[in-house]
């Protein structure tokens, strides 16, 4: 069982940045793959990015390549989605979960509740 807990989210203005941490925590976490996923009103859920605790392997869509960084604390149990350059657009609930690998054709099954970020224009 693994659970999960983001925060971080807010209000920041176009151009600003956001740092997201999600804070883990189960047995035997090293065997996960974390991703970080997004859910704008009336749109499908959408993969951003992902990274494995172990080798530090990361995988971008191609929506956030640039903007947004991934990365971990494997000491703290902790992955961070680093978000710059925001543009309204990228106004959505953001979420961190665990799964038998770190793309978006990986099985997540441990979920976070979610963080809301908003984009002012």
């Amino acid at each position: 069982q693994v659970a999960l807990v983001e925060s971080g989210g807010g209000l920041v203005q176009a151009g600003g940045s956001l740092r997201l941490s999600c804070a883990a925590s189960g047995r035997f976490l090293n065997r996960y793959g974390m991703g970080w996923f997004r859910q704008a009103p009336g749109k499908e859920r959408e993969f951003l990015t992902g990274i494995s605790w172990s080798g530090g392997w990361t995988y971008y869509a191609d929506s956030v390549k640039g903007r947004f960084t991934i990365s971990t604390d494997n000491a703290k149990n902790t992955v961070y989605l680093q978000l710059n350059s925001l543009k309204p657009e990228d106004t959505a609930v953001y979420y961190c979960a665990a799964g038998n690998g770190y793309t978006p054709y990986s099985s997540y099954t441990y979920w976070g509740q979610g963080t809301q970020v908003t984009v002012s224009s």
